[in-house]
């Protein structure tokens, strides 16, 4: 599903569209902002490995990248991961507390990017969306901003107790 539309079936309450906010619990059109899987080759590391090792590497970096996909919409995460045997993590953006965006060099310079996210989610409470080629910041903003959303949306406020 190309990235920016909106998922068949998911249809919003009458008048909940326009940017206007929704009543609590009304359902909203939820939108992908990612779909797809990580980059065969993330970063300059499996770079050099697939050069040294005549593209060999290539093949289980493919396998790797072919066992992962992400789907970022503006209400959930998924990730379904594995090739042969598959398991499908789910979080609600209501329960998303801290974002990283990580961007070494070697991954800048191949066009990737990693954003990892703290929930407070007790199966998974850190997931790590790897090696995307994507604007990994623009994601990032239209994240945070969806979560929001959600948060508002779900009558959701967070404390922090140090």
């Amino acid at each position: 599903m190309p990235e920016g539309s909106t998922i068949p079936g998911e249809g919003g309450a009458a008048g909940a569209g326009g940017g206007q906010p929704s009543a609590p619990g009304a359902r909203t059109p939820e939108e992908v902002l990612f779909d797809g899987h990580p980059a065969v080759v993330g970063g300059l590391g499996s770079l050099l490995l697939t050069i040294v090792t005549l593209g060999l590497a290539a093949v289980v970096l493919w396998m790797r990248a072919l066992g992962k996909h992400y789907r970022v919409t503006t209400q959930r995460i998924v990730i379904e991961s594995g090739v042969f045997s598959k398991r499908l993590e789910q979080i609600d953006l209501y329960r998303v507390t801290d974002y990283v965006v990580e961007r070494p060099f070697g991954q800048r310079l191949l066009g990737t990017g990693n954003i990892v996210i703290q929930a407070m989610d007790k199966t998974t409470p850190e997931v790590r969306i790897g090696g995307i080629r994507a604007d990994v910041v623009g994601l990032y903003e239209r994240l945070r901003a969806a979560t929001e959303v959600a948060k508002q949306r779900s009558l959701v406020r967070v404390v922090d107790y140090e």
